[in-house]
């Protein structure tokens, strides 16, 4: 119904009946025997703000580092230096050990945004260019490397599971320009008596480019061997690399996801 107001067509209220919640209960139950197909009464999904700008971080969105502080991060020996919004992995003295840095908090399943900037102009090749990674729960990493006209084995280019997984596509921009990564990481599940029931899985878009879809990981990274599984929390911190190469970073951001985003079989949904 409408009424005229000041010349304006304006709705009234609605009626009673269209106020209530749409949907049906008439309709087939879905797998899992919870709702039924359109069910009136299934929880409407929460609301989250997205950015205003490509990258930024949503509303529930818990920010590691921001471009001015690293009071979400620790590092295991020399301080990370900020510069012009960005953190930088710190020169070493000569015999001095890595320096990563790791995350206050500890995290499972999650969302990851993060921008990179490798060193230019470069000075090394292979594994020694640009080498960092994102290690999830300190034990799973997509690997950091400056991939552009930087020949190096497969399953160590940048977008590649370390070790396990070359990337999908090689997404890589030149030296000095910042990259970003989006992530998703389901860490894996394991029995009361550590026997593992789940893997890991990463899905990762490089540049905007997928370079792992829903990818089983075999275990915690190692160099040269064959990763594999040692049962540990459901939470850890995440961890970024330092391999003796000044890369850049900036604007990290994570979303913790519910077990509803983990879970794929049929019936399965959690509720």
């Amino acid at each position: 119904m409408a009424v005229v107001v000041a010349g304006l067509a304006v709705m009234s209220a609605l009626p009673a009946a269209a106020q209530e919640k749409p949907g049906f209960k008439d309709t087939p139950v879905l797998p899992g025997g919870t709702w039924h197909v359109h069910d009136s009464d299934r929880p409407a999904p929460s609301v989250v703000a997205p950015s205003m700008q490509a990258g930024g971080a949503p509303s529930d969105a818990i920010i590691l580092f921001d471009g001015r502080s690293l009071d979400a991060w620790q590092p295991e020996r020399a301080p990370w230096p900020i510069k012009d919004g960005a953190m930088t992995v710190p020169a070493r003295v000569a015999g001095a050990r890595e320096s990563n840095l790791v995350s206050k908090q500890s995290f499972g399943d999650v969302q990851l945004h993060l921008e990179f900037r490798s060193p230019n102009p470069p000075t090394k090749t292979s594994q020694d260019r640009g080498n960092s990674g994102i290690w999830f729960m300190q034990r799973y990493e997509l690997q950091i490397l400056d991939s552009h006209q930087n020949p190096t084995y497969a399953d160590g280019t940048v977008g590649a599971i370390y070790g396990w997984k070359p990337p999908l596509a090689n997404a890589a921009r030149i030296p000095g320009e910042w990259q970003s990564y989006d992530v998703v990481f389901e860490r894996p599940r394991f029995a009361a008596d550590g026997k593992l029931l789940r893997p890991a899985y990463i899905t990762a878009f490089l540049n905007g480019v997928l370079v792992q879809n829903h990818q089983a990981m075999l275990g915690t990274t190692v160099w040269r061997q064959i990763a594999k599984y040692e049962a540990h929390p459901d939470a850890a911190p995440l961890q970024l690399q330092d391999h003796d190469s000044p890369v850049s970073f900036r604007n990290i951001w994570v979303r913790p996801l519910p077990e509803a985003a983990i879970a794929q079989n049929m019936g399965g949904e959690a509720q």
